[in-house]
This record gives structure tokens, sequence and C-alpha cells, in this order.
């Protein structure tokens, strides 16, 4: 089921609410989309360079005029290697540490800031997980306590009791003059005294 404002209402969110949900899932898209297609570009580059590599390295072993430009391809082909895994690691971290500060609270207009002033190559990573999470979500939550979405719960209130003047709050005749007759039976009932129901 695709994420609309038609489904978000539905589900009695209001409307700035869904506003808000809304932008935040279109700029995560955006993103995703846009590292998709990094990714796509780079992956599309790696054939190439590979065969590349690979007829020179079939040709290393002869005295071959294009010895130096192998070498050379061959560097280039590392690096470019190493480069897309480390963009690959550098998105992996950069997930999973939104992730982190969306669990610590923060507010999901804050993350995008707080992303951009975070320097991910203090972040260790242990396969999919940061290390040391829970310690580093607690900073978080110190260091961005502002940005902290904070929800309040009130209890029932209480009803106030109607105010009494001796058993009599209303006149007979203001009693009797109540058009419904639910309402006025329960004037009756509440001010008994006047109609020697005590």
């Amino acid at each position: 089921m695709a994420l609309s404002r038609k489904l978000l209402t539905a589900m009695g969110l209001e409307d700035d609410k869904v506003e808000e949900i809304i932008t935040a899932h279109t700029e995560t898209v955006n993103a995703l989309k846009e590292q998709r297609d990094q990714y796509k570009e780079d992956a599309d580059k790696l054939p190439t360079l590979q065969k590349k590599v690979e007829e020179l390295e079939a040709n290393q072993n002869k005295e071959d005029p294009y010895k130096e430009q192998y070498e050379t391809l061959q560097k280039e082909y590392e690096a470019f290697k190493a480069e897309v895994e480390n963009e690959k690691a550098k998105a992996k971290k950069s997930t999973a540490y939104r992730n982190l500060i969306k669990e610590a609270g923060v507010s999901e207009r804050r993350i995008d800031s707080i992303m951009k002033v975070t320097n991910l190559d203090d972040v260790e990573m242990d396969g999919d997980n940061i290390k040391d999470a829970e310690s580093i979500k607690e900073n978080i939550k110190t260091e961005w306590a502002d940005f902290l979405v904070t929800s309040t719960k009130e209890g029932a209130g209480t009803a106030t009791p109607p105010k009494t003047t001796g058993g009599v709050t209303m006149t007979k005749e203001e009693i009797r003059n109540i058009k419904d007759p639910v309402e006025r039976q329960k004037a009756m009932i509440e001010n008994g005294s006047l109609f020697g129901l005590e």
C-alpha cells in the first residue's frame, strides 16, 4: 500500500501532520533515488574497466609496449573499486546513524540538520549496526535535547459537582419551564426537596 495523503487522512491524522509525513517521505525517497542512480552509474563503469584490465592482464607477460598503461589502468580500477565500496559503506553508516537519531526521539524535521553537522568518520560500524549504539543514542538525547519530540499525557478531568444551596439549586418554576423532559426530570431529582421527594 503506497503512502499517500488520502491514506494518512483516512487514518485520522491532522493536515499539518500529514504534510510533515509526506514531506519527510518524499525527501527520503528522493535521497534513495539519488543513491540508486549514483550506484548504477558507478556499476555501469565497472565492466568497462574490468574488461580493459583483463585484456591487459592477458598480455602482461608479453613484451608489451602498453605495460605502463596497463599498470596505470590497474591502479585506476582498484582506486575506483575502493571508492565504490567506500561510498556503499558510507551510505550504510549514514542510514544506520539516521535510524539511531530517530530512535533517540528527535523530530523528523530535525534529522537532516543533525546529519549535516555530524562527522560520520568518527562513527564505527559492527556489521550492520553502529558500535556502542546505546551510548551514542544517549549523547544524541543530551546534545540535541531541544530537537526531541516530547508527548505529555493528561489524566482524565474530574467533574465539578453542581453547586448546592441547601439542597435547592433551582426554583419549581424554573424546573417546570425546562422543555426537555429528560433534563426536567433530572432537575426535579436534583431538587427533590421542592417536590417532596426527600
